[in-house]
């Protein structure tokens, strides 16, 4: 059986980036699935936490989180 990889902590490196008008603020990476949490802001106002695809980011954002 595999071996599931931990979470990575990133709340401390401050890395934000936008879709559509949407501010993300990333928290956490989870490697073994491939997600962020992030909370998400719209016009300044917290909306919560969500989940999204590591796919689903900006190139320049998955180069600061997997350096490969």
């Amino acid at each position: 059986m595999a071996k599931k990889k931990k979470s990575i902590e990133l709340s401390d490196k401050k890395i934000t980036f936008n879709i559509l008008k949407v501010s993300y603020k990333v928290i956490r990476y989870y490697p073994s699935s491939l997600e962020l949490d992030v909370m998400v802001y719209e016009d300044d106002v917290n909306l919560g936490m969500q989940k999204i695809a590591f796919a689903h980011i900006p190139k320049e954002i998955k180069k600061i989180i997997k350096p490969n």
